[in-house]
């Protein structure tokens, strides 16, 4: 049977007519359908996904990349890190998920202070951004914004240590120094100078030993331990052997461990009653009433040394970390440790006999020594 369109001049058909039809049609269809569904059971939803491995803070992730939070995965839509799936715009939702570890928390705990404009940072101080990120501080500076200032900043992913300022792990890679290369520098050290105590007080200044190219953290490390060298008779002496000088100078807090308490210790010798103080209250440890804790305890040993080395300019005008990592050599260590006493040719013997280890160590580190050796 064949179908006739209406030409322009047949009766029209009227368009209430048609849309009742097509109602009672649609309403007969819907019945239907409803009739049997409730006769066929609902086909069962499928299954969730596996949980991909749980996000981390401190991992970096590349667009495509997936990780699981909150029992969901997610998909990352460029390089991101630091930034919690479902709360930024870089992570799709690919649905709920099961198994696996499905992670809630990132798997980092680290908790560093947050970063201050106008706040003056010291090179090794780590702080938390304001985009969650942590940074860390590879220069000195007045409180430069991390994110626009790169030579004062670098990006810094910690892993469960619950630092403060100045604290974190070690480099992923450990110390640029081996204890096979340890030993070699000091063959006859005093048994208290372990080589895990100095890698344990690493944590205490991240910055140390890893800023910059792996020349250069090569010579920080050398120059570092050759003027330890230097102070203790390489590692022999844990205090000095004179100790009837008063280090005890007069400040409101005293000297409450004693007049001739203050003498120096440990691999920078640290002496006098503020330094020790200066000391404690960085590294969270009371050294102005405890400082034979210096002479007994290998880590905060190293830690004082430490202290010294990547927070004090002494006599001279920089940190020996600075001197070491900005390129102003070697010498400008000598000034900021001892200076006023050696250099300007005021012992040149001594200034001598630091350059002797430093090239030492350099030698055994496969290092070049750089410019600027004496002071």
């Amino acid at each position: 049977m064949r179908w006739s369109v209406p030409g322009p001049h047949s009766t029209p058909i009227r368009s209430g007519h048609v849309s009742r039809q097509r109602l009672i049609a649609f309403l007969a269809a819907l019945a239907a359908i409803v009739g049997l569904a409730i006769l066929v059971p609902m086909s069962s939803p499928a299954s969730a996904a596996t949980c991909a491995s749980a996000w981390n803070s401190s991992s970096v992730y590349t667009g495509g990349m997936t990780a699981s939070y909150n029992n969901h995965n997610w998909s990352a839509k460029w390089w991101t890190q630091g930034e919690t799936p479902g709360a930024a715009d870089v992570w799709a939702d690919q649905g709920s998920c099961t198994g696996g570890t499905g992670g809630t928390t990132g798997g980092s705990t680290c908790s560093y202070p947050a970063w201050a404009a106008g706040h003056s940072y010291v090179t090794g101080d780590i702080v938390r951004y304001t985009n969650g990120l942590n940074y860390i501080a590879t220069h000195d500076n007045p409180g430069y914004d991390p994110t626009i200032s790169t030579w004062y900043w670098s990006p810094y992913s910690c892993s469960g240590s619950g630092g403060t300022t100045g604290g974190g792990t070690p480099p992923p890679g450990g110390f640029v120094v081996s204890e096979a290369q340890f030993n070699q520098m000091f063959p006859s050290r005093n048994s208290f100078y372990t080589y895990s105590g100095l890698t344990a007080a690493l944590s205490a200044y991240p910055g140390f030993a890893t800023t910059g190219s792996d020349t250069v953290k090569k010579q920080e490390a050398a120059a570092f331990l050759a003027n330890v060298s230097h102070e203790t008779g390489g590692l022999v002496y844990i205090t000095e052997i004179d100790k009837s000088g008063n280090y005890c100078a007069a400040e409101p807090y005293g000297c409450p461990a004693g007049t001739y308490s203050y003498y120096g210790r440990g691999p920078i010798q640290l002496s006098w009653n503020f330094n020790y103080k200066a000391a404690g209250d960085s590294l969270g440890v009371d050294l102005l009433d405890n400082p034979g804790l210096v002479e007994t305890d290998p880590a905060i040993s190293w830690k004082t040394g430490l202290w010294y080395w990547n927070t004090q300019t002494g006599p001279g005008t920089m940190t020996p970390h600075n001197a070491m990592v900005n390129g102003a050599g070697f010498g400008e260590t000598i000034r900021s440790i001892n200076g006023s006493i050696e250099c300007n040719g005021g012992n040149p013997a001594q200034v001598q006999s630091r350059i002797n280890a430093y090239q030492s160590f350099t030698a055994i580190l496969g290092v070049p020594t750089g410019s600027n050796l004496s002071c």
